[in-house]
């Protein structure tokens, strides 16, 4: 422990070379307010680690912690005679970086928010409730269920529709609550790793181009391994009982579901189609498939307007999106972008990369994906200009995307789900399957070796 302190002091005290991001970074890491800093930024992502406790929006410190750094890399840059032109490259890469991406997840959020409102997520919870399955049954059901769910709506929302599954039906069984909301994390962190669309951080690494679309669903089994591991140790301490019968009634579908599911997987199409076929970014055919989700809307709501129904509305559906998120993700692009321009992500390549090695950097990304969030740390990583294969860049899109189940607090599923549970799910009643998940993160990488590498 002591050893890795003094490293990370020496790090903060060399000087910094070479490129980040495609511009020339200052290599001024050794100077006062360059350490001044990394200090002001881990200090935000304290705050950021102490959300559930204090309820301040994660996304408050990160953007101002953003602006305080990129104002002393500006002294920086000054003193150190770089043109404001060149300063202003480096702070427009950050901005592109994050265009892109806020408006691509931007139109995911408006789709699963509309299928929402439609009752489309609804219908599904209703019919498993109503189904009386066993406890058992159940745990492999939902489990299933969110791991696929995930490749296409994010790993949150995924954990939180099923999670109400769990509740429902487990609500005076605090064992199952438990242990099903521990294999909800895990199967939503695996689940998210194989598609771009199912974690922020396998679409950055698509939208950087170091994997094409279809590359990323070579770790689909290593992702299965990765769930079905913990879940098979898991599933015999699932109490083999039966839940109390449930009066639920069905829910129906709101006019147009189906069709607004249709449409979401075809934007999707749409914008692996831009990728591919057009070599646009993709964010552009998501933009289309949202002008189709309007047109569509206008539709449903001059069409049922005569029936009494309050209409649909696309851009309430905006509105709903996870602000709280897409804030906080600017935040931590610009705040590391600019500890990369000072020269800090230098620093960590050399010691994780050059170090130790590309697949026990990329194994050590997950581990630390259990306490740091992912987006962060995978925007570091894609920002340090490494020369990796596509096994090692879909190594440390596999690990980044699951070892945040390590720890109830790695994920946002984790640490929405303790929020729902009503103190059945804890940090520590996560912790008390560490070691099953822990295997599961090992047989993960094995199998994306024997299968991969």
């Amino acid at each position: 422990m002591l050893r890795s302190i003094f490293v990370l002091l020496a790090l903060l005290l060399l000087p910094g070379i070479a490129m980040a991001g495609g511009f020339e970074s200052l290599g001024l890491t050794g100077t006062e307010r360059g350490i001044y800093t990394v200090l002001i930024f881990i200090i935000a992502y304290g705050f950021v680690m102490t959300e559930e406790f204090t309820h301040l929006r994660k996304s408050k410190p990160v953007i101002l912690a953003a602006g305080i750094i990129w104002a002393n890399a500006s002294v920086l840059a000054t003193q150190a005679g770089v043109s404001a032109e060149d300063m202003h490259k480096a702070f427009e890469y950050n901005l592109k970086e994050y265009a892109e991406l806020m408006l691509f997840l931007l139109v995911a959020m408006t789709y699963i928010n509309s299928m929402a409102e439609r009752n489309v997520f609804e219908a599904l919870r209703s019919w498993l409730v109503r189904k009386q399955f066993g406890y058992r049954k159940l745990f492999l059901i939902t489990g299933i269920i969110t791991f696929f769910l995930s490749a296409v709506a994010d790993n949150l929302t995924a954990a939180l529709l099923v999670g109400a599954v769990v509740m429902a039906v487990g609500a005076d069984n605090q064992r199952f609550v438990s242990i099903g909301f521990v294999n909800l994390v895990v199967a939503a962190n695996a689940g998210g790793a194989f598609c771009p669309f199912g974690d922020i951080t396998t679409l950055m690494v698509w939208q950087a181009e170091y994997a094409e679309f279809f590359d990323f669903f070579k770790l689909f089994i290593p992702s299965a391994v990765n769930y079905g591991v913990p879940a098979a140790v898991m599933y015999f301490a699932v109490p083999d009982e039966q839940p109390k019968e449930s009066s639920e009634e069905a829910v129906q579908l709101k006019p147009g579901a189906i069709v607004i599911c249709v449409m979401f997987l075809l934007t999707i199409v749409t914008a692996v189609s831009f990728k591919q076929a057009l070599h646009l970014p993709p964010f552009m055919g998501m933009m289309v498939g949202l002008s189709a989700l309007m047109f569509y809307g206008y539709y449903l709501k001059m069409n049922h307007r005569a029936e009494g129904e309050a209409g649909f509305d696309v851009f309430n559906k905006v509105r709903g999106a996870e602000w709280d998120t897409l804030l906080f993700f600017f935040g931590v692009v610009f705040a590391v972008g600019g500890l990369g321009y000072i020269g800090y992500l230098e620093l960590l390549s050399g010691a994780m990369y050059d170090g130790l090695g590309a697949t026990t950097a990329n194994i050590l990304v997950g581990v630390i994906s259990a306490i740091v969030d992912n987006i962060p740390v995978m925007f570091a990583v894609l920002n340090m200009n490494l020369d990796m294969d596509l096994y090692q860049w879909l190594l440390v899109t596999l690990t980044a995307g699951v070892g945040g189940s390590l720890l109830s607090v790695g994920s946002a599923a984790g640490v929405a789900l303790m929020g729902q549970s009503d103190h059945k799910y804890t940090f520590f009643s996560h912790l008390k399957w560490t070691p099953a998940i822990a295997g599961g993160y090992v047989a993960s990488i094995i199998a994306h070796y024997l299968i991969n590498g």
